[in-house]
């Protein structure tokens, strides 16, 4: 089949919903199905009432809340001639294979010829699901298995049977990739697939050597976390978040479905004292966060000790080996405390498994790395961990352990499982040698790019590179890309890319977050030694520098992923165009720290929503808005969401993979090219006085109730000094350039306030935000 435009989901449970949910975040009419429960007045309850709960549940499943319109819910029994038109059925009901098969030879006689049935199993071997059905039904079947929460989780494995017509693979490919935006991984038809194969297995080792090393929860969690570029959560963070009670159940379904030679059974002990304390937490409902608690409660002021079963007050782990982790992980497993024999004794098992596991469950090493980078969230795959070990060290000390050397680093032999040679990467081979790691022209990384290569320009804070077809790219650098005086002075420079040939640029990185804002430790420090006319000249330079870049003669489109706040925000809204990752989240959050946006950010969003034609009636509804977006640092919690609040506007894209968001960029840049002209300036008018009076009324209501502290009355003050236009009214006109002059105007009279230094100085040194 050619292209799928209509998806139903049968079983409403959490991942059956979360699937329809996505699809519909995609774009995609959804009809979510589910049984008639007994003795219900409406016989499709259980999928409305699915919809109902994911439009309250956080984090959202649904994109925007409009989307959930595109989820028609039904049940098996009323609704199945709806799948007539049907281009994809997939199946996400209990994991009960005759359940499953009974299901799909119901499906069989409803679906349209063609239509691809898939399951969203993750332990069933897929020729026992297709058992006892006909071949044609076999040819349009597959598996796709998707990580929970679906919207959030980006792996998904694919699996295609003998009879699994190729065309079926290719659209759930495409459709899986470019519409759901995930990282497509195809698997073979092995229990557990991939990421669950080794993450059962790396659970199971971790949590058991845990108690067996006589290390706390914490101590268990400041190794298996952070150091092993594993999320914050840790090992028993991370069975909490995903519910103690699942913990046995896929054990027991791994230990049902692999060879007695597999190392899960081989490590696994039934009796093992964890085990016990496992159950009687789940008997006293102690499940983990959706429970009354679990390894962690009393919001994660209490720990459980593992040796009595008691809870107690949690204790910081303070282990040496943990901080040796930042000189790398050789550093942290070849460390002789309990942390470091700790560490050594879950990755050397972990890492050997998994080295063994290719070719029999993928031939492909990379698609190792990615399952557990997309599906667990781990920083590096086992691969390239064994990387940074090295393979003739990681063999050494298995032998000096006693434990055998894995196959895949026998064929290493000393060399590593990744290299780049000549502006190219690889990645070796179950048969000993190198294959090229082929990058898509529509799907690719800067540092794809950039290998081998030099920049056009570079300071320390950024760097312009040469994307190809006359496109260069401003890469922001620094940490977490907050913007500094080396980045506007390389944004200054991107404006004048046309000089250097180019006809368009793109800013955007690899890095997780697109830019979370000015970095405001510098501002502290000035206004700590009043140097007060540093501060205004950087506001200044950036709000120049800003305004170049909007009227630059060539196109500008931002790649936004991830965090975009404050002046980071700011730089994407002056950008021609943007081109948003689909979770990306954007505000001007700058009230936070007690000054509003001084780099064009009030300014944009006053022009955006006067010139708005969709508006309704005169100018105060939509400054309203406006008002209230900046003043309760209201940020988006996806480019949905920044859309409603004009900070994407109607023309710019959204893409739903972040691999290839740079390439959507870049087509869009390409795009503006063909006949750009740079914006006409804007003027608008704005009511002054009457507008400021009406704003600030209503902080002083939230601040007699209790909602505003005394100095968010002085900072909503500034801003609706701003936002109304300042002295003037609704007869005169206002230039982009006023607007910038009240910016800063009012910015730096904040910045001179004490209350405004308390809270940067709480939000450098707390991470959150101040209520003075």
């Amino acid at each position: 089949m050619s292209e799928i435009k209509k998806v139903a989901v049968i079983g409403a449970g959490v991942m059956g919903s979360g699937i329809a949910a996505h699809v519909a975040n995609a774009g995609i009419p959804v009809i979510l199905l589910d049984i008639v429960p007994a003795g219900a007045n409406d016989r499709s309850a259980l999928a409305k009432g699915a919809i109902e709960k994911m439009l309250k549940t956080k984090p959202a499943p649904f994109m925007h809340p409009r989307v959930a319109r595109l989820v028609t819910p039904g049940n098996l029994e009323d609704d199945l001639d709806k799948l007539a038109d049907v281009d994809w059925i997939c199946e996400a009901i209990i994991e009960n294979v005759d359940l499953k098969r009974k299901l799909y030879a119901t499906l069989e006689q409803k679906r349209k010829k063609g239509s691809i049935v898939t399951s969203n199993t993750s332990t069933i071997p897929l020729d026992l699901l297709t058992e006892g059905l006909p071949e044609s039904f076999a040819q349009d079947f597959a598996v796709t298995h998707f990580f929970n929460p679906p919207r959030y989780m980006r792996l998904f494995e694919l699996v295609k049977g003998p009879k699994t017509k190729p065309d079926v693979i290719e659209a759930l490919r495409r459709f899986g990739d470019v519409k759901l935006g995930k990282e497509v991984v195809d698997c073979k038809d092995r229990p557990g697939f991939i990421a669950n194969r080794i993450g059962i297995y790396w659970s199971t080792v971790a949590t058991a050597l845990a108690y067996d090393l006589g290390l706390t929860v914490e101590e268990a969690d400041s190794i298996v976390g952070k150091p092993m570029g594993v999320p914050k959560t840790g090992i028993f963070g991370l069975a909490d978040l995903t519910g103690i009670d699942l913990g046995p159940y896929v054990v027991g379904s791994m230990l049902k479905t692999l060879p007695k030679t597999d190392p899960l059974h081989l490590f696994y002990k039934a009796d093992h004292p964890l085990n016990a304390l496992m159950q009687k937490m789940i008997k006293d409902g102690y499940t983990g966060r959706k429970g009354k608690g679990g390894f962690y409660r009393a919001r994660g002021k209490e720990v459980l000790d593992l040796g009595t079963g008691e809870y107690r007050p949690l204790r910081r782990a303070n282990l040496d080996s943990a901080k040796a982790a930042r000189k790398g992980l050789r550093a942290l497993v070849e460390h002789d405390d309990k942390g470091g024999q700790y560490a050594w004794g879950v990755l050397s098992r972990v890492l050997s498994y998994a080295a063994d596991l290719v070719p029999e469950i993928v031939d492909d090493i990379a698609a190792v790395d990615t399952a557990m980078k997309t599906g667990y969230a781990w920083k590096y795959g086992p691969y390239q961990q064994i990387d940074q070990l090295g393979t003739g060290w990681f063999a050494d000390k298995l032998k000096a352990s006693g434990m055998p050397v894995p196959k895949m680093v026998e064929i290493a032999a000393g060399r590593p499982f990744y290299k780049e040679e000549n502006g190219k990467a690889y990645r070796l081979t179950p048969k000993g040698d190198y294959a090229e790691m082929v990058v898509a022209p529509d799907a690719w990384l800067l540092a794809d790019i950039k290998r081998g290569k030099q920049p056009v320009l570079s300071n320390r804070g950024a760097s312009i590179w040469d994307v190809g077809d006359g496109v260069a790219c401003l890469e922001l650098h620094t940490k977490m890309n907050a913007v500094d005086a080396d980045i506007i002075a390389m944004v200054k420079e991107a404006t004048k890319i046309d000089k250097k040939g180019f006809k368009a640029l793109i800013i955007g990185s690899d890095s997780d977050n697109f830019s979370v804002g000015a970095n405001v430790g510098i501002a502290l420090f000035q206004a700590n030694i009043a140097m007060w006319p540093a501060i205004e000249q950087g506001i200044s330079e950036g709000q120049d520098t800003y305004m170049k870049l909007k009227y630059a003669p060539f196109p500008v489109v931002a790649a936004v992923g991830g965090m975009a706040l404050g002046g980071g925000c700011e730089l994407a809204m002056h950008s021609s165009a943007i081109q948003a990752h689909a979770e990306s989240y954007m505000g001007l959050v700058e009230v936070g720290v007690g000054v509003i946006p001084g780099w064009g950010g009030c300014k944009e969003l006053v022009t955006r929503a006067i010139t708005n034609r969709k508006r309704p009636g005169g100018p105060m509804p939509a400054l309203a808005q406006v008002f209230e977006a900046i003043s309760t640092a209201k940020v988006a919690t996806s480019a949905m969401e920044a859309r409603d609040m004009l900070i994407l506007r109607d023309s710019d894209g959204i893409t739903m993979n972040r691999r290839r968001l740079l390439a959507d960029a870049k087509a869009k840049a390409l795009e503006l090219a063909k006949d750009y002209k740079p914006p006409v300036p804007v003027e608008i008018s704005l009511p002054g006085p009457s507008a400021k009076a009406a704003m600030s009324l209503a902080v002083e209501g939230f601040f007699q109730q209790g909602k505003a502290t005394k100095h968010d009355v002085v900072v909503s003050g500034a801003l609706a000094n701003v936002v109304s236009g300042g002295k003037t009214d609704i007869t005169e006109v206002i230039t982009e350039k006023k607007l910038l002059e009240l910016e800063r105007e009012n910015f730096m009279a904040l910045i001179k306030t004490n209350a405004t230094l308390d809270r940067i100085e709480h939000m450098l040194t707390k991470g959150k935000p101040l209520r003075n």
